[in-house]
């Protein structure tokens, strides 16, 4: 199927085959009719791109601090990696859809249901059901598509909170704002619309309101002043996308005291303190198409808020504007002013810098179910050069930020061959894909079970599916490198642990978390000295963590595992490798039960001893700042210390022969942990970490996780 997607980095805007995305529960699976061009936030996030990178930190100044902190702890060259990583990313375009239900499971929407939906300009799209509506009998396909775009006005019409008689300025007429004036008009309300295009206004004047045509240089305050009776107007809702300051202060300016400013677009926020203070007006920023809006709790795991106590969700505010299509309220056919086959959705691109375009529709002539459903998309590299004499054959589950930027090019510089992605939405699968040669990019992980040419998986899913993807896998005989956490529960370690040994009968499938510290250059220098001294060990192994909202999915204990066992992991499992010996037992505390602190299980401390009387305490903490290193590790052993910074510069205090070894950018060995483990499937040999090392590390993390829980 073909999806619109824009490259962050230059901005390009390109039609792309990808897989069809595949349907997972409170999801419908929708076959695209219509899409609609959003003018105002598409061409945004076009120009973005374009922008190249010191425009793009001029956009967003408060990044460009923690940039320069991770130059500092963390080196450039790591930095700029980064940085580059973060935009190497696809985005999807697009958030105005009406199509057909291919699948559901969802109580309420059928196969052959005609609905919108705040999709991607895709052929197929996945979405969240409370963010999809039916859509009357008498509604087009074509109308239907701009109902997102109404929600977006009409939650900014009830902020304003209007009532029969009022006077309002809509300021700024694209799509939302005209949308905006005929919902206002349908309120009893008179309306003052302001722009620059004639032609713009004209089609306000035509819905009912009386205009600001700003380029035949007519003075908005004054005409607005005239328009109020001399009252002032008694609210002023902004739907402009300029950077200017002025239009708040305008509005301000047009206000009665105790007005009303609701902003819809975007523009300048650099407040004049006097225009607000003097006339106590008040002014809050919509959020998008209502409540609901950005919270998982309601979108992706699909539970509505109670009718009494939220009666206008974004859903629901997607039903209100189709009623108010259905009845002919608003007219949105008169507001369509281009009209163009998804093949050609490049040329509808190009005309979003004509301040004259107002409605673009996209049209998807409608293809065989077999076309657009199919899971898989090959990709630029042809299966019989690649294949051939290989003995590491890889596919992928995941393409994350993490998995494009480093763990598959790790895999492909040690000599693997890559055959197949797999994403959920096949989006980065075939961009990460082209880009380092992989044969297909697929949306079913089944496609690697059945794939006999594949030998080799490596799992960088989401943490909760970590477990069941790795029993797949070995169940279909395939050597196994998943990245941490392994498992969340002891009940999936258990697990693993019974289909590892039913299918490793003949110990020729390696399993394998990837524990990368241990490959770091300064971590094996450091093993290199220890291993010549056998007396006990003190490790003390502090981690500069950072902040992660309580909100993210990471420290969800269901979903991301929480911390612990989602990164401190690596650590035991690094304290456990430098001292070479089996974990006796642990102790964990963390921070107090204190009013403020919403998460206490990533400010914590962990203290291990192991079988040869060694001890290691690690300092999990995410309260510290970002200008500190983010890794340190402290060994003490036969009167000398050894003391590793960030994975740069590792220094020797009494060690006789080593005093300092310094990398110019930082290694956390990534690459040669990879390395390790292909080099064992090429060679034949053992799997470069031992199991019952892996299921060690993997339970104390989870037991450690448990305790402080309890």
């Amino acid at each position: 199927m073909k999806q619109i997607l824009q490259n962050l980095v230059n901005g390009e805007t390109s039609l792309v085959d990808v897989p069809c995305p595949k349907n997972i529960k409170s999801h419908l699976l929708i076959e695209t009719r219509n899409t609609v061009l959003s003018a105002g936030t598409e061409r945004m996030l076009v120009n973005f791109g374009k922008s190249g990178y010191i425009g793009k930190a001029k956009q967003h100044p408060e990044k460009v601090k923690l940039v320069l902190n991770k130059v500092v702890t963390d080196g450039l060259m790591t930095t700029l990696d980064a940085v580059r990583s973060k935009f190497d990313q696809p985005l999807p375009l697009g958030y105005c859809n009406a199509g057909v239900i291919l699948e559901s499971d969802v109580d309420g929407f059928e196969c052959g249901d005609r609905v919108v939906s705040n999709g991607h300009h895709a052929e197929v799209v996945r979405v969240p059901k409370n963010l999809c509506v039916k859509i009357p009998d008498n509604v087009d396909d074509e109308s239907a598509a701009f109902t997102v775009l109404g929600a977006v006005g009409l939650q900014g019409i009830r902020l304003i909170q209007p009532t029969i008689g009022e006077c309002f300025v809509v300021t700024g007429l694209g799509l939302i704002g005209l949308l905006c004036v005929q919902m206002l008009r349908a309120n009893g309300c008179r309306v003052l619309a302001i722009d620059f295009d004639s032609s713009k206004c004209e089609l306000a004047k035509k819905f009912g309101a009386e205009i600001v045509d700003l380029s035949e240089a007519q003075n908005p305050i004054i005409t607005a002043k005239g328009f109020s009776r001399g009252r002032g107007v008694d609210g002023v809702l902004i739907t402009a996308s300029n950077p200017t300051d002025d239009i708040i202060h305008q509005a301000a300016e047009m206000c009665r005291k105790r007005g009303r400013i609701v902003l819809v677009g975007v523009v300048g926020l650099n407040l004049r303190r006097d225009d607000f203070f003097k006339k106590e007006i008040t002014f809050q920023v919509s959020a998008s198409y209502g409540p609901g809006r950005y919270d998982p709790f309601y979108e992706s795991e699909g539970n509505d808020y109670p009718i009494g106590f939220v009666r206008w969700t974004e859903q629901r505010n997607f039903e209100a504007v189709l009623d108010m299509m259905s009845s002919g309220v608003i007219d949105v056919k008169a507001v369509i002013t281009h009209r163009f086959d998804i093949k050609k959705a490049v040329e509808a691109y190009n005309l979003l810098d004509d301040t004259s375009v107002i409605g673009i529709v996209l049209n998807y002539p409608q293809q065989g179910r077999t076309v657009l459903t199919s899971s898989q998309v090959k990709l630029n590299r042809e299966p019989s050069k690649i294949i051939e004499g290989a003995i590491a054959c890889v596919g992928f589950v995941g393409a994350g930020n993490y998995a494009s930027r480093t763990l598959i090019p790790a895999f492909k510089d040690a000599g693997a061959i890559l055959d197949t992605l797999v994403t959920s939405t096949g989006i980065s699968g075939v961009h990460h894909g082209n880009k380092n040669q992989f044969f297909a990019a697929s949306t079913e992980i089944k496609d690697l079970w059945d794939n006999k040419k594949i030998n080799t998986v490596s799992i960088v899913s989401r943490h909760d599916i970590h477990a069941e993807q790795v029993i797949a896998a070995l169940k279909a005989g395939k050597n196994t490198f998943v990245e941490k956490p392994m498992a969340l529960t002891l009940d999936e370690l258990e697990n693993i642990d019974l289909a590892y040994r039913k299918s490793n009968k003949s110990n020729t499938v390696r399993l394998m978390v990837g524990f990368n510290r241990r490959y770091a250059p300064h971590i094996m220098k450091m093993k290199e000295l220890l291993n010549s001294h056998r007396s006990p060990k003190s490790i003390i192994i502090t981690i500069n963590a950072g902040a992660i909202p309580k909100e993210h999915w990471v420290q969800d204990s269901l979903i991301g595992g929480g911390r612990i066992i989602g990164e401190a992991c690596h650590f035991i499992d690094l304290m456990r490798h430098l001292i070479g010996h089996k974990i006796n037992s642990f102790k964990a505390t963390m921070i107090g039960n204190i009013p403020g602190i919403e998460v206490r299980e990533d400010k914590a401390s962990i203290t291990l001893t192991f079988e040869d009387g060694s001890f290691g305490t690690i300092h999990y903490l995410s309260n510290g700042g970002s200008v500190f290193p983010k890794e340190r590790v402290e060994v003490f052993c036969d009167d000398a210390v050894l003391q590793m910074d960030n994975y740069r510069v590792l220094r020797g205090y009494g060690w006789k022969g080593f005093k300092k070894m310094k990398l110019f950018q930082q290694d956390k060995g990534q690459k040669a942990c990879a390395k390790a483990f292909i080099d064992s499937i090429v060679n034949g040999t053992q799997c470069p970490i031992a199991y019952e090392e892996v299921m060690e590390t993997s339970k104390v993390s989870i037991d450690v996780a448990n305790s402080l829980r309890n």
